[in-house]
Formats: C-alpha cells, sequence, structure tokens
C-alpha cells in the first residue's frame, strides 16, 4: 500500500500561480513527495524522471487509450496520440515521413521570411503584445501551410483550438459543464470541417495532408473516413499550439534574464543548445495523462501500487528538473552537456512534430534577435500564462526605437 504521509500531498497544476511559475512546484515534488495527488481530481501524479520514463515506455500498463478523449470533445479516440501499439506503430510509420528532419528543412526559409514580415509590421513601434503579434501566427502559419490548409482560417481554427485546450479563458463563468459543451462544439465544427475537406480532397486530390491520408494504405488497406478525421482532429490541435506555447515561454524567459539573453546575441550558436535547455526548463506541456490497465507497481516507488482503471498524471515539467538525471537542475545553461529533457515525450508516443518544433523554434529565436537584441517586458505589466499548456497569453514587450 502506498505511504499514507505521501497520499496526503496534493498539487494544483491549473492555478495560475502554477502556471506561472511551476519550477518550486516540481522541486518539492522531485526532492520530497515523487507521488503525490492532484487537488482537483484526486489521481496520483508521478514527477520524478525515472518514474516518469518508466511510464512512458511502457504503455501496454501506462495507456493512452482512456475514456478521457471525451473531455476533449471528441468522438472517438486522436490518432495515433490516444491510441497504443501496434495499431499506433502503424500510424506512426504512415505520418513520420510527413514530418521528419529532412522535410522540415525545407520548409526553413519560408518560416524565416515570415518571421521577418511579422517583425518589420511592428519593430519601428518599439513595442508588441508577442503572442498576438509573433508567437501565434509564425509557427500557424508554417503549420497550415505544411497541411495544405486556407490561411483564411486561421483565425477560426484558433479559436477552435482554444475552446478545446482553455476554455476557461473563453467562459465569462468556467463551469465543468460549459466547458465540456464548448468542447464538444469545437469538436462538431472540426469534424464538420475536415468531413467537407475530404470530400473536396477526393474530387479534386492535390499534395496536402488530407490528400496524403486518403491515398495511404495500412496493410493493404486505405484508412477510413473516421481515422482521417482522428488524425486530422489531433494534428489541428497540437499544430496551433505547442509551438506557439513553447516559444512565448522562451521569450518570456530571456525578457526577465537580460545576462542569458546577451549570451544569444553575442553567440548566435548557441541557439540551438538554448531551445533545447529551455524546453527542459519551460516545459509548456507540463504533464500526460495515462490509465493503469493493470495492477501494477514502480521499481521506484517500492510499496506504491497503482490499480487497475486508475488515472495518472506524469508530470513532464517535473521530471526535467528532476537533479538525478540532470547536474544542477535549477541552472539555465544553453551549453548543458547531454540534455536528455523528455518535454517531447519519451517512447512510442514521442512527439510527432519534434523536428517541426525545433526548426521554428531555432528559425524564431535566430531571427528575432539578430532584429530585436535587446527587449524587455513593459514597465508595469505581468505576462499572464495560461494553465495545462502553458501559453503565455499576455506578453507585452518593449525595446528603444533605431
Amino acid at each position: 500500500m502506498p505511504n499514507p504521509d505521501l497520499e496526503k500531498r496534493e498539487v494544483n497544476l491549473f492555478s495560475p500561480e502554477f502556471a506561472a511559475r511551476p519550477q518550486p512546484v516540481y522541486r518539492g515534488l522531485v526532492t520530497k513527495c515523487p507521488y503525490a495527488h492532484s487537488a482537483i481530481v484526486g489521481t496520483p501524479v508521478l514527477s520524478r524522471y525515472e518514474d516518469v520514463v518508466w511510464a512512458l515506455r511502457h504503455p501496454e500498463i501506462f495507456s493512452s487509450e482512456m475514456e478521457l478523449h471525451m473531455a476533449l470533445g471528441t468522438e472517438r479516440p486522436m490518432i495515433p496520440q490516444q491510441i497504443d501499439p501496434p495499431a499506433q506503430t502503424k500510424f506512426r510509420k504512415i505520418l513520420d515521413p510527413r514530418f521528419s528532419k529532412k522535410r522540415m528543412q525545407e520548409i526553413a526559409p519560408a518560416v524565416e521570411q515570415h518571421a521577418r514580415e511579422l517583425i518589420d509590421a511592428f519593430i519601428a513601434r518599439g513595442e508588441c503584445e508577442f503572442d498576438r503579434e509573433f508567437a501565434v501566427p509564425l509557427p500557424c502559419t508554417a503549420f497550415l501551410s505544411l497541411m495544405g490548409l486556407p490561411q483564411s482560417e486561421l483565425p477560426r481554427f484558433l479559436r477552435i483550438k482554444d475552446m478545446i485546450i482553455r476554455p476557461q479563458t473563453l467562459l465569462s463563468e468556467p463551469t465543468i459543464e460549459a466547458a465540456q459543451a464548448m468542447r464538444k462544439d469545437a469538436g462538431r465544427q472540426i469534424y464538420a470541417f475536415f468531413g467537407d475537406l475530404i470530400e473536396e480532397r477526393k474530387r479534386r486530390p492535390g499534395s496536402d495532408m488530407v490528400s496524403y491520408l486518403l491515398e495511404t494504405e495500412i496493410d493493404g488497406q486505405r484508412l477510413t473516413r473516421e481515422e482521417i478525421l482522428d488524425v486530422s482532429f489531433l494534428l489541428i490541435l497540437a499544430g496551433l499550439d505547442t509551438v506557439t506555447a513553447t516559444l512565448g515561454c522562451n521569450i518570456a524567459y530571456l525578457a526577465a534574464n537580460p545576462a542569458q539573453r546577451q549570451r544569444i546575441v553575442e553567440k548566435p550558436e548557441t541557439i540551438p543548445g538554448a531551445v533545447e535547455e529551455l524546453l527542459r526548463w519551460e516545459t509548456p506541456v507540463t504533464g500526460v495523462p495515462r490509465v493503469v490497465k493493470e495492477d501494477t507497481g514502480l521499481p521506484g516507488l517500492p510499496g506504491v501500487t497503482f490499480r487497475k482503471g486508475e488515472l495518472v498524471t506524469l508530470l513532464i515539467g517535473a521530471s526535467n528538473l528532476d537533479a538525478g538525471e540532470f547536474s544542477e537542475p535549477e541552472r539555465v545553461d544553453f551549453e548543458r552537456e547531454r540534455n536528455k529533457h523528455i518535454a517531447f515525450g519519451v517512447g512510442a508516443h514521442r512527439c510527432l512534430g519534434s523536428h517541426l518544433a525545433r526548426l521554428e523554434l531555432e528559425v524564431a529565436m535566430r531571427v528575432w534577435h539578430e532584429r530585436i537584441p535587446d527587449y524587455r517586458i513593459k514597465p508595469g505589466e505581468t505576462p499572464r500564462y495560461s494553465p495545462g499548456i502553458r501559453e503565455v497569453q499576455y506578453l507585452p514587450l518593449v525595446w528603444d526605437r533605431a
């Protein structure tokens, strides 16, 4: 049975305070309470690197297949995130080539050009709201181009995405019932849009993602309409949120830490290392849920039993600050060696779009610091973070005009 003292430790992973500065909470969990409970739903929370990695590498025990998918407005699990091997492996085999490192490098010039155009629009003002004017449009425009989706639909997609991921920011009275109703409405809109797009691509196929999925086979069989919808549902959520969130967290950190920012300005060759280190330190996707498939324990938690059907949160952000894996984990070191962070996950469900994310982050950081090397948070203002996936939804920056 679990240690009764550990069971009493609760953590609120959805408070504004946690979203803005989660690292002190991570430190307390990893060092004092690697087995805790969520203050919201009462389910277990794992924070230590070895425990989280073990669970992620054993989807047959800590599974992504759970009824929780219904809470995101879907009618079926999203593919491939919410299914497990061997079925998940077959879908990854057909999707991975579309997001390969080589293919992502091909879009680098377009991403860089767009970054420069965005900055051109506000650099002379000496200020911008970074989320709205840069962190949202840069990766989202690149993603829509990659998917072959119309740029004119971006505002609609962004609202639908927020209706699912962070409905509390859109509701005047953010109750659980209201949030769930909003997610279901958003889900219906996604299915309707991609349902129409599937029919259009059947009539006029192109080189876009939906056309590719319509022509692709698994075990000699074409994908069903429902499978294409379930892949598209996942891609539109992930592609329009996580890079935006990561970029905002990175720039907010650098704006508040001028010495670190100066390192990037003086040595731009450190940017790839800075991207990796800030993924470790900030980890916008703070954690992922898993459901236990059979009564089990963990090698690093003797005496703790997880029961079949129990929902467990794997707190990735805390794992990335575990001194058992990272030397001096609370020191942000852009030249850190052996940076085995798990911000993109690990194992079968490792992030499909990690190569795209790295490309966009590196290009954005390089171009931004070439054009605007000395910036800061606007005096009297405070960045505003959203919980769950940590997007800096309000990040006012200022700099001296040339």
